[in-house]
């Protein structure tokens, strides 16, 4: 099968366009054959190396988090899913590898496809939908009334969990740029700081929740605007100890992980408010949930560019330009078969 290939650990390098092996599916998984594959900023920092100590992922890599498709081929002990159904899902770590024409998912992980959505409009959610599910809902249990800042309200995760926020009933503010003001609206915020002319530190307060995903500065910002009892939840880190225990990270990494997280969460007891870090898993089952609520129309999936296969290294640098409305997704044509390849 193609697909493409993170080879060694470096920034902006471009992912090699290769032939690989079509993975076999274990009992419990399914073969998947991917229609569109969604693109995240997480990709990007894979092939980096950022999340090395991590998640030790071995070289070569197919990259890709989020897709959508058909199952091709059923494990033996899969009972959920049958040859031909269309779904969709996160795959699960160490078990990435969406930038292929197919991926073996494991069942638990995996969702039928929402009916109404698009394989290519399907693939943008996973990834988003898991990170705001297990932020606002698991975490959290946000309720109705309650006050959240969703940063970065125009990105991936925050149009997603704009729309979630207020299907539970909270009161949402979050910052955009001035071109997508009304976007967040449309999305439902109530509350909408235009970074480029306000510096929101000065205009919120008393909230009960920040969702952070941007750097160091805005953090110790962020907590601040909340009330005693609040909680920051950070999908852009630094990772704290309770994360290291959650994934069983070696000894020397949990001590980094402490060591990153001290000031940050030194700060957040000072103020009287919480700190965590969430670094989202694959879930089938809040997939059907979400699912649920997208077939109600409660959330719609918003869209950027929509790129070709061959254009993945295209579809990853955009991303990680950081300019994105929402998601960004690459479709690949139906078989094992391209007419299409990279250019040189």
């Amino acid at each position: 099968m193609k697909a493409f290939v993170v080879d060694r650990y470096q920034k902006q390098a471009a992912l090699r366009w290769a032939d690989m092996p079509t993975p076999e599916p274990r009992d419990d998984e399914v073969l998947v054959e991917v229609h569109a594959a969604g693109v995240n900023l997480l990709d990007a920092k894979l092939r980096s190396g950022e999340f090395k100590l991590i998640l030790p992922y071995r070289l070569p890599l197919i990259l890709g988090h989020d897709l959508a498709g058909v199952v091709v081929k059923v494990g033996a002990r899969v009972r959920q899913f049958k040859l031909g159904d269309e779904v969709y899902a996160r795959a699960d770590d160490y078990r990435i590898g969406t930038f292929a024409e197919f991926v073996a998912v494991k069942e638990a992980s995996l969702a039928l496809k929402p009916k109404g959505l698009t394989m290519a409009e399907a693939a943008s959610i996973p990834l988003v939908g898991l990170t705001a599910w297990q932020a606002l809902v698991e975490k959290v249990g946000l309720k109705k009334g309650q006050k959240v800042f969703i940063q970065a309200g125009s990105g991936g995760v925050g149009s997603f969990a704009i729309q979630l926020a207020k299907h539970l009933g909270a009161s949402v503010a979050t910052t955009t740029g001035t071109g997508n003001v009304a976007l967040v609206k449309s999305l439902g915020a109530d509350f909408v700081i235009d970074y480029r002319t306000q510096h929101f530190e000065d205009v919120l307060r008393d909230h009960d929740l920040v969702l952070h995903s941007q750097d160091g500065k805005t953090l110790e910002k962020s907590l601040r605007i909340l009330k005693r009892g609040g909680k920051l939840i950070s999908i852009s880190g630094p990772p704290d100890p309770a994360f290291g225990r959650e994934v069983g990270a070696p000894g020397f990494v949990r001590l980094v992980m402490w060591l990153l997280s001290s000031g940050v969460r030194r700060k957040a007891q000072q103020l009287g408010v919480g700190y965590s870090f969430l670094f989202m898993k694959a879930s089938g089952s809040q997939l059907r949930e979400i699912t649920r609520l997208i077939d109600a129309g409660a959330i719609r999936p918003v869209m950027d560019r929509v790129f070709p296969f061959a254009s993945t290294n295209d579809a990853l640098a955009y991303v990680e330009a950081g300019h994105a409305k929402g998601k960004v997704v690459i479709t690949l044509k139906r078989g094992a078969a391209f007419d299409d390849t990279p250019a040189a």
